[in-house]
């Protein structure tokens, strides 16, 4: 775990992808990200909104993937650029190029959070379903958490089919460390009027409970209490603690029984159904009329139970800076992306308006960090370099040929071969790791005869040749 190289309450306008490469590795506490859903069109917000000239574009096509997005994701999770191939013979033609763009990304996102760390990706079920399996191979299935469903909305227009009103949050740990705080929603009125039917003279509502031990494994305690003789629950010297308190509610039927306040109770344990939080109404105070804006409420629920105050929190699409005034809200530090410069000037408007004190109404201006290049990490050198290894993998059904690849971690890309394969007979022969890895690949595939990557020679020569090799 390293210190975060970026200050707080800072915004990015660039490319995400070369803000989040510039973020130091294990920094980062907690990611929401909103991110386009593959929707096929453009979104902009209404002209005289306090969001005008913000838009963004939801179309993806594959001549927009970047060949050095594909080589990264084969190099370092093999499972993944398997899957990102099968995809496309699936669904539309440009499913491909949204999951490439995303799976690129996804993967600086691991990187960059702590072992404690937690990523909530918003989406809908356009994509939730690929998503999830792309999810799956970045942070690892076992790190699956939740698939919480959100209704956004109430009514719908569609009468050929259900109406769509549910989007989809994917939860995900990077560890069996990660932190989570668990969150209550307070009771219905249904559930309080028929649960908590009494009243103290002070109007304080109460349910009455058991305090008997009849019938529980581990036995009670037998005595006398007012009249009262059963099993109780409690020892004596407890009982008469709860009377002095006023906790005792005697029953009309001679019992007694202990007292359940409203005020005391934390309400019901939230599951992954929120139906409880609106969407934002045209005239609430947070406002903006941003496509897609996501309430508050909704973000204060992911930032409470994912991080502590003083945690760092990131969102790297963060359009109309919900998450960054709910971080700021909450006592958290935050770093905001977007490749419009609107989601500056719309996180100083909110956070003057939603946050700050109305007679100090330019206090966050100077708060504000407005940057439009990457940051450069500091847990490294200026001359790093990235190493990964240069392998050899043979399989018996190929004499004579060897393929002589590239990955972050071997033993993942020999899991993909073997596979592929009924007998699982690939080998490891020899794996070399390098800081030019890429020109040792290319100079080994230059010298010796090969085909899609299997080289034919003798295993002595191309391993001599990978301890031999120097940099030009």
């Amino acid at each position: 775990m390293t210190d975060c190289n970026v200050q707080n309450r800072t915004i990015f306008c660039h490319d995400n992808l070369d803000v989040l490469r510039g973020i130091n590795s294990e920094c980062i506490d907690l990611i929401y990200l909103d991110p386009p859903f593959n929707k096929n069109k453009k979104f902009t917000a209404p002209i005289g909104s306090s969001a005008e000239g913000a838009e963004f574009s939801d179309i993806f096509r594959e001549e927009d993937v970047k060949s050095e997005w594909l080589v990264t994701i084969k190099e370092d999770h093999p499972e993944l650029y398997t899957y990102l191939g099968g995809i496309k013979g699936v669904g539309k033609p440009y499913n491909f190029a949204y999951l490439a763009y995303m799976a690129i990304r996804l993967i600086e996102c691991e990187r960059i959070l702590k072992q404690t760390g937690s990523i909530y990706l918003h989406c809908d079920p356009t994509m939730s379903h690929y998503l999830k399996t792309t999810m799956d191979c970045v942070f690892g299935e076992k790190n699956f958490r939740s698939e919480v469903i959100w209704k956004r909305t109430s009514g719908h227009s569609d009468s050929k089919t259900m109406g769509s009103v549910h989007d989809v949050i994917l939860v995900y740990a990077v560890s069996e460390l990660h932190s989570y705080r668990l969150q209550h929603v307070p009771y219905s009125a249904a559930h309080i009027a028929r649960r908590y039917k009494h009243s103290d003279e002070d109007g304080r509502k109460f349910a009455d409970d058991n305090l008997t031990a009849k019938g529980l494994q581990g036995g009670g305690y037998q005595y006398e209490y007012k009249g009262v003789v059963s099993l109780w629950r409690v020892p004596l010297e407890k009982m008469k603690t709860l009377d002095n308190e006023n906790r005792l509610y005697f029953t009309k039927h001679g019992g007694i029984r202990i007292k359940r306040y409203l005020d005391e109770m934390k309400g019901v344990p939230v599951s992954d159904l929120w139906a409880d939080i609106a969407p934002v109404n045209s005239q609430a105070k947070e406002a903006t009329k941003y496509p897609t804006q996501k309430p508050l409420a909704l973000m204060e629920r992911i930032i409470k139970a994912s991080s502590s105050e003083g945690d760092m929190v990131l969102d790297p699409f963060c359009g109309c800076a919900t998450t960054c005034v709910s971080a700021d809200l909450l006592n958290r530090q935050w770093i905001g992306i977007d490749i419009s410069i609107k989601a500056y000037e719309l996180v100083q408007q909110r956070l003057a308006r939603e946050v700050a004190d109305p007679g100090h109404i330019l206090q966050f201006r100077n708060r504000i960090n407005l940057k439009t290049s990457p940051p450069k990490r500091t847990d490294m050198d200026v001359d790093y370099r990235e190493q990964k290894f240069v392998y050899i993998i043979s399989h018996p059904g190929y004499p004579g040929e060897y393929k002589v690849g590239i990955a972050r971690n071997v033993q993942s890309r020999l899991v993909a071969y073997q596979t592929a394969d009924p007998e699982r007979a690939y080998k490891i022969e020899y794996k070399l790791e390098t800081p030019y890895f890429r020109e040792l690949e290319k100079h080994i595939h230059d010298k010796f005869p090969n085909k899609h990557e299997w080289v034919t020679a003798e295993l002595a020569e191309i391993k001599k040749t990978m301890k031999e090799y120097k940099l030009e």
